[in-house]
């Protein structure tokens, strides 16, 4: 049994280099896939923390006519906060609009110079709400429009940031499914190609195979060397693809730093190093025995 065994795997090594262009284009192919299988995993709790940092700066303000009482803004907090979809309201009276507004531009002279001569203090009282969801803010505006105390508003700002709002969510989740939809399309090319290899590598080895059938070798036996070249390709496209991943997370990480210290993709590659060699020899074998068995069915005939 492991004599035989060892010839399979020695006649799927010698079939894997007797078609090695071939071999070498399949491995590119599924290097691709593998690789972009692997960003896809990676880059997902990066783009899951660019959403939570998006969701944590989206709020709606709603400001309140300035002969508002302050009292009458207490109350509309209090009712806005009964609110299902409201998860946290803070209110922000004119003066603290105007304090945050000149630290904010202390290092601008002109603009706080242009302040105090203006001779008052130009803002409004507001409310700075945040739902539990981003698809709630609409519905949050809504029943603010209407509420009962819609007299003393002034203007509700989520309208003018929607737009900005649902361009970075659907961003992200296009850049997700171009991923997933480029990942199949390459996942189908490697499984085309290495198929044709093993058709390739089956009608090379026709006076083998018939020298086997002769001798009396199981259909296994005949079958196996095909399988190990799959094996043997999808293996060394993972591993190529491993070390691909590991240049690209330490170069990405560089990178990246400077704009977003708080994400580190060599850290997230690192944390997930076993189960991410684990992912890549499983999609690469897979790829690899999927299309070898398909070749093996279609034209192996024993």
């Amino acid at each position: 049994m492991l004599v035989s065994f060892r010839r399979i795997i020695k006649m799927g090594w010698k079939e894997f280099s007797r078609n090695m262009g071939l071999s070498m284009a399949t491995i590119f192919i599924m290097t691709m896939v593998i690789s972009l299988a692997t960003m896809l995993f990676i880059l997902n709790p990066v783009s899951k923390k660019i959403v939570s940092d998006v969701e944590k700066r989206v709020d709606v303000s709603v400001y309140f006519e300035e002969d508002a009482l302050e009292q009458d803004i207490i109350d509309a907090k209090t009712e806005i906060a009964r609110i299902p979809e409201v998860k946290e309201i803070e209110y922000i009276s004119k003066d603290q609009a105007l304090e945050i507004f000149i630290d904010k531009h202390k290092d601008d002279p002109v603009l706080i110079e242009s302040l105090t001569e203006l001779g008052y203090n130009p803002f409004f009282a507001s409310l700075n709400i945040k739902a539990w969801s981003p698809s709630q803010y609409e519905q949050v505006a809504n029943l603010l429009e209407t509420g009962s105390f819609k007299d003393i508003i002034s203007k509700v700002d989520y309208y003018q940031r929607k737009s900005v709002v649902e361009k970075v969510f659907a961003l992200t989740d296009g850049v997700n499914n171009i991923g997933l939809f480029l990942s199949v399309i390459l996942g189908l090319i490697a499984i085309l190609i290495a198929f044709n290899t093993v058709r390739i590598a089956i009608y090379n080895s026709e006076e083998e195979i018939a020298t086997m059938r002769l001798v009396g070798a199981s259909n296994s036996f005949v079958r196996g060397p095909f399988i190990v070249q799959g094996i043997v390709i999808g293996s060394i496209a993972a591993l190529i693809t491993f070390v691909i991943t590991f240049a690209l997370s330490y170069g990405l990480d560089v990178r990246l730093s400077s704009l977003a210290p708080e994400i580190s993709i060599f850290n997230i590659f690192l944390s997930n190093l076993f189960l991410l060699l684990l992912i890549q020899l499983a999609v690469g074998i897979g790829l690899g025995v999927i299309s070898s068995c398909i070749a093996i069915r279609k034209y192996l005939r024993i």
